[in-house]
């Protein structure tokens, strides 16, 4: 059975903790051409906004490797991302990252899929949510 709307409400296990390290946080600011900002060095970096884009993308992998949803990240499209945050992540931080359908409005061959990720630390602070809009064909219309 495709993903369709019975699925909305579907939340999948916690990933492995993931420990937020000051090289991590070093190189992805670089990545963003931002590598002089003072907030992302020195004795307590916080991570750049994005940087939870990381730790999000890792909770997607339960949901594309459900059989029942039949998605496939190929044929996939990322359209649209938010995040709302509690506190920035900072360096030492271990979080997990817990993903839920929150929407599909499926049509034809095509599904508006909505998910939201939570992280949080090991010790079950709230950190931030990140939202996504993804768009999936199904694979009859893949050919």
């Amino acid at each position: 059975m495709p993903i369709s709307e019975e699925h909305i409400g579907r939340t999948y296990p916690a990933t492995a903790p993931y420990e937020v390290g000051r090289a991590k946080i070093s190189e992805f600011a670089a990545a963003l051409g931002d590598a002089d900002n003072p907030a992302y060095s020195g004795t307590d970096p916080v991570a750049p906004p994005t940087f939870a884009v990381v730790l999000a993308s890792a909770a997607w992998g339960a949901m594309f490797d459900d059989p029942e949803l039949g998605l496939s990240l190929s044929r996939t499209v990322h359209v649209d991302q938010r995040f709302a945050w509690t506190r920035p992540l900072r360096a030492g931080d271990e979080v997990t990252a817990t993903l839920t359908i929150e929407k599909v409005r499926a049509r034809g061959t095509t599904a508006i899929i909505g998910i939201a990720v939570a992280l949080s630390t090991t010790d079950g602070e709230a950190l931030c949510t990140a939202s996504s809009t993804l768009m999936h064909t199904s694979e009859e219309d893949a050919a």
